[in-house]
């Protein structure tokens, strides 16, 4: 009896610090204000975090970095979904009918295109078009806008018997392209491709479908965007 006693004593005791911690977190995380500054994010399954909570998507986590560090942003306006190619996100952007301006824009978008092996001259076309609606939305303002590169889902445990050399060339094929486009529109491009690479044998940097991004990673792509946007938005 006096082992179960001082085992529940020690339960309520890990309990209530796991509370404490838990509200200790949540007032570290500054809520945005009514005139927060604006936030929209654009692409595909990578931005709508296909596989993993709202919290965990990386535009997500990267508004909570940001508040974090003094910046008051609030969290971002999402047009994207799960097997967007570029001209998708485009069309869904021209029916959603979003007429706002907004302080910062990012946009990922991409590995569709690979993926069904559209052709990269169409890519260049199209995100050269995507690039132009995301400066207008950022109030014409180029230096508001960030491109994240594509993630290279050839490392990724889906992709096992597939040639993930040719896959991780077609990527950085889109990916030179994604980045000469970006610095020609004066818009600032963060390679975020490494991480994704690195991320191989990893199960924890994976979601449960094997092929999309656990919030881990995604934290990782939020970090690499931090010090930018920072200085982006200050």
């Amino acid at each position: 009896m006096l082992d179960l006693a001082n085992a529940l004593k020690t339960l309520i005791f890990a309990v209530t610090c796991l509370c404490c911690t838990q509200a200790a977190d949540t007032q570290m995380t500054t809520p945005p204000s009514a005139n927060a500054k604006t936030f929209l994010s654009l692409g595909d399954s990578y931005t709508i975090g296909e596989s993993v909570g709202e919290a965990d998507r990386w535009s997500v986590q990267l508004a909570r970095m940001l508040r974090q560090k003094g910046v008051d942003l609030a969290d971002p306006d999402i047009i994207a979904r799960t097997g967007w190619t570029t001209a998708e996100l485009q069309e869904a952007i021209q029916a959603s009918g979003n007429q706002k301006t907004y302080d910062l824009v990012s946009l990922l978008i991409g590995v569709n295109n690979q993926y069904r092996g559209q052709p990269t001259d169409r890519y260049r076309t199209e995100f050269r078009q995507l690039l132009q609606t995301a400066i207008r939305y950022a109030n014409k303002r180029p230096d508001r806008v960030v491109v994240l590169s594509i993630p290279d889902w050839g490392q990724s445990p889906y992709a096992e018997g597939r040639d993930r050399q040719q896959i991780g060339q077609q990527i950085d094929a889109f990916n030179a392209i994604a980045r000469d486009e970006s610095q020609q529109a004066g818009v600032a491009f963060i390679d975020i491709t490494p991480l994704s690479r690195a991320a191989a044998g990893d199960a924890s940097q994976f979601a449960n479908d094997g092929l999309h991004y656990s919030g881990k990673q995604m934290k990782q792509w939020a970090g690499q965007a931090l010090p930018l946007v920072d200085k982006l938005l200050k």
